[in-house]
């Protein structure tokens, strides 16, 4: 009787074999619930530094220069003033050739610009290419082609209307120092001044020969 109460035979290793299959399939949910997470997790740090590059772009900083304290790009660029520029106008003057020249700061998409030891009103402006330039004290900001380093002022005074700014947004208009590759004055033109005529001559006249 004990031995006919177990069953069966053949139905021990069918048992088995089922237990086998369930044990494998668990462990292969398992396995695509730990792929699963690990791709949440790159996706996320993906993502984090997508952020943070974003973030960077347009930012403002101060840094020291023979000028004093200027404001900086985030890479580390000196940004300039427009003379041509009105304050608070909500437009940029400089365009075209001036733009190959003096490129403007610019923010991605609707990002509020970074700063770092500026105390200057910050905002920005749209302009008429669809990117978002970068206004300090109202005035858009602009990096000069002619800086080759971070920190270099070689645009300081081109052509008296291009002025590096103080982190109060103050334009400085005081003089780059020698060697600094600011373009020179135009010269002024003058009249030449005339010969001075000679006077009479002070020597003795020829005593007449003997």
């Amino acid at each position: 009787m004990g031995d006919g109460g177990a069953g069966p035979p053949g139905r021990e290793p069918t048992v088995r074999t089922t237990s086998r299959l369930a044990a494998g399939v668990a462990l292969g949910l398992l396995s695509v619930a730990g792929c699963g997470s690990s791709g949440g997790e790159q996706d996320a740090a993906t993502t984090a530094t997508t952020s943070s590059s974003a973030a960077s772009e347009g930012a403002l900083a101060v840094a020291d220069s023979d000028l004093g304290e200027i404001v900086v790009d985030a890479e580390g660029r000196t940004v300039y003033v427009f003379d041509r520029d009105t304050a608070g106008s909500g437009t940029s003057t400089c365009a075209d050739a001036c733009l190959a020249t003096w490129p403007a700061v610019t923010v991605e998409g609707e990002d509020t610009p970074q700063v770092e030891g500026v105390t200057g009103d910050v905002g920005t402006i749209d302009r008429d290419d669809g990117t978002r330039q970068v206004t300090l004290g109202g005035l858009p900001l602009y990096t000069y082609a002619g800086d080759s380093d971070a920190g270099d002022v070689t645009g300081q005074g081109v052509q008296g209307i291009w002025w590096v700014v103080s982190p109060d947004g103050a334009k400085v208009t005081d003089a780059a120092a020698p060697g600094s590759g600011t373009e020179p004055a135009p010269p002024t033109s003058q009249e030449p001044s005339p010969e001075p005529s000679p006077g009479p001559s002070s020597e003795p006249p020829p005593v007449p020969g003997y």
